[in-house]
């Protein structure tokens, strides 16, 4: 399911979006909730100042790719091994964690 995930410093326009924004989290739930989302992102060229400025969206929102990130064999090694290997998600008890096939969680 987060197989192909793109790597951190990779820079995106989103749907409708007027800034690019450069992701800087894989994988995040944003404080308060309980939805995961496949990016945090920071708009680009700005960064972040504080915590109001993470943009949280998924791939699907992502309308252009203009720069993939840094990929040496760490993030080579976490794709092969976390981000490959990863199943469904679920936020139980504000931990992410993974869904069995034959367990129900209430979202």
């Amino acid at each position: 399911m987060y197989k192909d995930l793109l790597p951190i410093g990779s820079v995106v326009r989103l749907d409708a979006g007027e800034r690019n924004v450069m992701i800087c989290g894989r994988i995040v739930v944003p404080e308060g909730t309980d939805k995961i989302y496949d990016y945090a992102g920071c708009v680009y060229p700005e960064g972040i100042s504080s915590n109001e400025d993470l943009v949280f969206f998924n791939r699907n929102n992502i309308e252009m790719l203009y720069f993939v990130g840094f990929q040496d064999t760490d993030e080579l090694t976490y794709r092969a091994e976390v981000l490959d290997e990863l199943g469904e998600l679920a936020v139980v008890d504000g931990e992410v964690v993974p869904v069995a096939n034959d367990t129900e969680v209430e979202v």
